[in-house]
């Protein structure tokens, strides 16, 4: 797999920030943050994210749904440091967005995710509404121009 982009691992290319802390269960036989805590980290920053968005999906009476993901381990992390995740919108489809993330322990990007969520009605699948499109543009990754 590819290293990511290097403006990925910039933590002012993200409009979102939060912070979550490492656990000492988190740790790895070699001391370091294993790759399926990591994965909960960007899962919990994710959720933070959409909520910062401003709408639950249930309001709507739809669900969002996990397509995929994708990681990439960038550096080794580290017990106690937090991380602080940085999240923006990477793409906006019709049905469906991707979220991109960057994980930065003491300032160094430790791991990248990108997750594609697809919204989800009784009829199935569902168009992506104006209000929510509209905080989705507000939050869109800055890419290098």
């Amino acid at each position: 797999m590819a290293k990511p982009e290097s403006w990925r691992l910039d933590p002012d290319a993200y409009a979102f920030v939060t912070t979550l802390d490492t656990r000492f269960g988190d740790l790895d036989t070699m001391g370091h943050v294993n790759n399926v805590a990591i994965s909960a980290i960007f899962e919990t920053a994710r959720i933070r994210f959409h909520h910062h968005l401003g709408r639950h999906p249930q309001e709507q009476g739809v669900r969002w749904l996990v397509a995929a993901v994708s990681l990439n381990y960038v550096e080794e992390s580290h017990f106690p440091y937090p991380f602080h995740i940085h999240c923006a919108i990477g793409h906006i489809g019709r049905t469906s967005w991707t979220i991109s993330s960057a994980a930065f322990q003491k300032g160094v990007c430790v791991a990248t995710c990108d997750t594609t969520v697809v919204t989800h009605g009784p009829e199935g699948r569902r168009e992506i509404d104006a209000t929510l499109r509209e905080a989705m543009e507000r939050n869109a990754l800055k890419r290098p121009e």
